[in-house]
């Protein structure tokens, strides 16, 4: 990506993501579709960005048996996605299958094979909250753990926090793609992100590309909150 910024569309509907997204494909990189507005507009949503020529990320986090999560990736590779979301903690094998599926269902379209990028721990969770669902790890280990498995899966991204990023660098393949949300520019508000870096520090960390919601979607003008974004990071 030339542009590493790509927008939360976190939004209810497809009318209002669709505007906002004419606003803004000047100036990001890619609009991340994620559970609300999926579930609200349906594949569909998808093909319209697409139909457009805008860059999408699904945000759906799949998370089941490796059978299952293997459809789920097909189907969003046939909808031509050029990233998508799996939950590393759902094991090697899950990993494995999401890959493959990915490769040959890219293959057989003749086109090439979607980011399936692994999420390690949730940017809105801290050691404390990792301790209530039984993981005596802090983030930067639990995270630290599920990366090295999702290398091990032949995963080709992550999606991890800006503050894990150096740490991941030393030692995961060059060639690992790290997306980062919990993305916040400098006097922005942290709402429920609890480690965060600005755009900045996060691209210097060794980040490929940044998830930014709030800051851009909720601001007066996005478009130019987006282009200050970008500005920053020259």
């Amino acid at each position: 990506m030339k542009n590493p910024i790509i927008v939360a569309l976190d939004l209810p509907d497809a009318a209002s993501a669709l505007r906002l997204a004419e606003r803004l494909t000047s100036v990001v990189g890619a609009f991340k579709i994620g559970k609300e507005l999926f579930t609200a507009s349906g594949p569909d949503i998808v093909r319209q960005f697409r139909a457009a020529g805008a860059s999408v990320f699904l945000d759906l986090k799949f998370h089941d048996i490796p059978h299952t999560v293997a459809k789920a990736v097909e189907a969003a590779t046939r909808l031509d996605v050029q990233m998508m979301t799996i939950h590393t903690s759902g094991g090697l094998a899950m990993m494995q299958a999401a890959e493959k599926a990915a490769q040959e269902t890219a293959r057989q379209l003749d086109r090439p094979a979607p980011l399936v990028l692994g999420v390690t721990v949730l940017t809105s969770m801290d050691a404390h909250d990792l301790a209530q669902t039984g993981v005596n790890a802090t983030p930067a280990e639990q995270v630290m753990l599920l990366a090295q498995l999702a290398a091990q899966s032949g995963l080709r991204g992550l999606v991890c926090s800006p503050q894990e990023i150096t740490a991941l660098r030393k030692v995961l393949p060059s060639t690992m793609q790290l997306v980062t949300p919990g993305i916040r520019p400098a006097g922005s508000e942290m709402g429920d992100q609890k480690r965060t870096l600005t755009p900045k520090e996060a691209i210097t960390a060794g980040a490929n590309a940044l998830v930014i919601g709030r800051p851009i979607t909720g601001a007066t003008n996005p478009q130019a909150a987006a282009q200050s974004i970008l500005d920053s990071l020259n």
